[in-house]
Formats: C-alpha cells, structure tokens, sequence
C-alpha cells in the first residue's frame, strides 16, 4: 500500500506476488520456505559445516571488508562515501526518470559531485515521494529475478512498498554479525531468539523450533503466558554458551518474569542483542541487571539507508559509514554539528542499486554526539536517544500475556488496498482494526487481513474489523500502531 491516497491496487500486488512465487525458489528464502521434515534432514547433515561457509562467499567477503572497515580512518570514510555517492547517483540519473527529473530540475550533475556536501543541493525525499513515484524510481525491470517487492511493517500504521535486491540478504547479515562481535558473539553461535517468528508446538508441547543450519533456537514471541516463559528459561539453559537475540519488548518480559518469579537468568546466555524496536535506558537497566551480561542494540530500517551499532564501551551508537550516507538535519534542514542537538535521520543508501533513496528522511530523531568516539577510537558519527522508530506497543490477550505490535508487522500483500490501519484495545483478548480502505478495498481484503492475523495471534485475540474515514494522529502529527486503553500498569513497562 501507499501513502496519501495513494493505494497500491490490486493488480499491482498480483503482479508482484506472481514474480515472486516464479523466483522463490532461486535464493536465500528457499530455506525458509523447505518443509520442516526437509529442513529437518538437510539440517542434520549440512549443521556439521561451519555457518559461515554456508552462508556464502558474499558474506564472507563483507564480514572481511567490515573488520577492516570500522576502524578506518574519517579521511578514509570520506573517501570511500563519496566514492559510492557517486556511483548511486549516476545510477539514479542514468536509470530513473524520476531522479532525472528532479537532479535536472536543481542543476545537479552526478559527474561533477565532488564532495559530500554537494549532495545538499539535492532536495530530500519521504514516504509520499515513494509512494507517488514507486516505479519510476526503480532502475531495473522489477520482474527481474534479482529483484524483491517488500514493504515496511508499517510502525505508523502506514506500510510502503518499494523495490530492493534479492542479494542484500549477505551483507545486512554480515553487518550485524560485525556488530555482535563487539560483545563476544561468533558466527556459528547458537542463539536462543525471540523476534515474531510463528512457532508450533514440538512433541512436548513446547513452542520451540531448531534451525540446525544457523544453530537458531526460535521461541514464539505470540505466547508469552508464565507457563511458556517458564518452559524457554528452562529450555535455553540447556542449548549451551549462547546469544539471546530478541525483541527489546521480548526480553523485557522475559527479564520481568524472572524477577518476579524470582528466578536466575539462564547462566549460559553471554549477551543479549537487540533490534527492530527502541531500546529504552530504563530497560537496558532492567535486563543487565537480570540476565549480568552486556546488552547491545542495533538500529535500522527497512529501507536499507542507515546502520547504527552499540559501541561496546558505551550506550552511543555508531553509524556505519559504509552502509549509507548519514544526514541529521534540524527543522529548517540544516545539518547538525552541536553535540547535545537534536536532528531527524536522513539517508542515502549504498546497498540498494534497485531502488536509490537519495537523501530520504527517515521520520527518525537521534541526537548528535561527536565523530570520533574516545572510549574505542572509532572515527564515525556517534549518535544517542533514538526516537520515532519502531515505538513499542502491545496488545493484551486473554490471558494477560502480551504481544508486541513488532511481531505483528506484515511485510507482505496482507494490507494490500488499504491506505491507514490501528488497532484499537480496551479489552484483553478482543481488538478492533480500524482501517481507512482503499476504493479497491472489498470483503476479500478483509478475509485476508483476519486470516493472516489469525494464523500470528493463533486465537489469543479476536480482531474485529472496522472501516473508517481517518485515523486521528498524535499532536506532533504522528500516526500509532496501537491505540491501546488498558491500564498502563497492566502492560509491560521498563
């Protein structure tokens, strides 16, 4: 779907959903999509190779680069951004009509960028500017086998859809592995992992899954009741040294439950890494003090633009200067230099060749902390107080238990034909999907949404569908994911 009225019809989706099932097959997705059983014995005889020779000669080649990369000098940085600004706006004038448009309507000559605030001449771009110009900003035939059609999980209830390579997968992995490494992770580690994958029961009634290819330990995030945290403590202090890899909502809970019930933290559990939510001091407190190990935390985006990683001697993040191109702007557009200032996330990605996003502002806000870091020496932009992003929200089953809105994000053609969603809660167990419907929008669109909502919420919820006009947005202009009225206090806090 698109933003603004913009609705991504139906054909649209068939059309891409067509593309992707002929291509399935030919990458990475191909091991999620083997049948358990198959899985299970390609498993038992693959799980004997180290994970990062199967994981491919891609992602060995940028786990090297990167070791090298992250200490590189700022002049070195410099160079390499500008390097890789150039190549993405030739590519962008040179294969999109939009971006032709728009470097001719400001004078702008990719061939004469020649240094890295020459790219400010350029206008920024948003959501809307995707939504209304989605296929002449691609630069290859989008039923092209490398490419993927993917949306956001839509953390404003406003999900945009774009194009970006089949091909990312190895270096988006290779980036956060990187990362990891700064608290002790290896690749090959097992992880006990707690991120809104769908998780039956196994034999023992447990809500378990083992990809023995990555050494993964998945947990369903969908049935956190006091039973099931019970049975994955007990369960992961038997899987040997590993990661917890969570959601920070999931691992709050967890840590909470632990509290309460006044029980150890698994001893074998080494660090705990984050993503895909904000991670909040006050929790970041809670969960070093509950499970004793480092806590580390990622920020990212669907878009591909920037890549923020903890520093491993503090709570400031640094900025990956060769993922993208990182901007903070202030409220009149200009860039922040002051420590201590405030400004919103504006990127330029280098992965994604498919689609450029060229100075596209995030909806982000961090604070600027320096360009060199002293506890670690790393000449890269620091940042703090992410906020904006991904904002956690929950909703409250019948029996008290909570799932975060992250679990729940749909990166598929579920809310096809619909412009703006919420969930509205104020009762356990029950929860209204308001949505402001597209004119395509008709009764197979809802069965659709009930359906695919059902299968994650495997019954905990009944989600009642409502059609509405608008969605009303916060005072600062924001849309929430979740308009949730159950007391504060039965929600799980920091």
């Amino acid at each position: 779907m698109l933003l603004d009225g913009t609705a991504l019809s139906s054909s649209m989706v068939q059309r891409h959903r067509r593309n992707l099932m002929k291509r399935a097959m030919s990458r990475r997705n191909l091991w999620e999509a083997t049948p358990k059983p198959v899985k299970a014995l390609l498993g038992a005889g693959l799980s004997a190779l180290p994970v990062a020779m199967l994981l491919g000669r891609g992602f060995r080649k940028n786990v090297r680069f990167l070791s090298r990369a992250q200490w590189w000098s700022a002049e070195e940085a410099r160079e390499y951004q500008l390097r890789q600004l150039q190549a993405i706006c030739r590519l962008a004038y040179g294969k999109t009509s939009y971006y032709r448009r728009a470097f001719a309507a400001v004078g702008f000559d990719p061939d004469r960028l020649a240094a890295l605030d020459q790219l400010r001449r350029l206008p920024t771009i948003d959501k809307k500017t995707v939504g209304q110009h989605l296929e002449e900003m691609c630069a290859v035939d989008p039923a092209s086998p490398k490419v993927d059609f993917v949306a956001t999980g839509g953390t404003s209830g406003e999900p945009l859809w774009f194009y970006l390579p089949a091909s990312r997968s190895a270096v988006e992995y290779a980036y956060l592995t990187a990362g990891w490494e700064r608290v002790g992770y290896k690749v090959g580690m097992p992880m006990a992992v707690l991120r809104g994958r769908i998780v039956e029961p196994d034999a023992d009634g447990l809500r378990h899954e083992h990809d023995r290819l990555l050494r993964h330990h998945h947990y369903s995030t969908f049935h956190m009741t006091e039973e099931n945290m019970r049975r994955y403590i007990q369960h992961i202090a038997g899987i040997g040294p590993c990661f917890l890899h969570a959601y920070p909502s999931s691992a709050t809970a967890l840590a909470r439950f632990l509290r309460t019930e006044r029980l150890d933290a698994p001893a074998n559990i080494r660090g705990v890494l984050l993503e895909s939510e904000i991670l909040y001091p006050q929790q970041k407190c809670l969960l070093e003090e509950i499970y004793g190990v480092p806590v580390f935390s990622s920020y990212g985006h669907s878009e591909k633009l920037v890549l923020a990683a903890h520093c491993e001697h503090s709570d400031d993040y640094h900025v990956w200067p060769t993922y993208g191109y990182f901007e903070l702007l202030d409220e009149q557009g200009n860039p922040v230099t002051e420590p201590g200032q405030r400004g919103e996330i504006v990127g330029t990605g280098f992965i994604n060749t498919v689609m450029p996003f060229i100075r596209y502002r995030t909806g982000d806000f961090a604070t600027y902390v320096g360009d060199r870091c002293e506890a670690c020496g790393r000449e890269h932009t620091l940042i703090r107080d992410i906020h904006g992003h991904n904002i956690q929200e929950v909703l409250i089953t019948a029996q008290g238990s909570e799932i975060s809105w992250t679990s729940m994000n749909m990166h598929d053609e579920t809310f096809a034909n619909v412009r703006r969603f919420q969930f509205y809660q104020d009762e356990p167990g029950v929860a209204v999907l308001r949505i402001v419907p597209a004119p395509e929008f008709g009764e197979r669109d809802a069965r659709r949404i009930l359906a695919n909502l059902g299968t994650k919420l495997d019954g905990q919820i009944r989600i009642q569908i409502e059609l509405v006009e608008s969605i009303r947005s916060t005072e600062r202009g924001k849309a929430i994911y979740v308009d949730q009225r159950i007391p504060r206090e039965s929600l799980t806090g920091a």
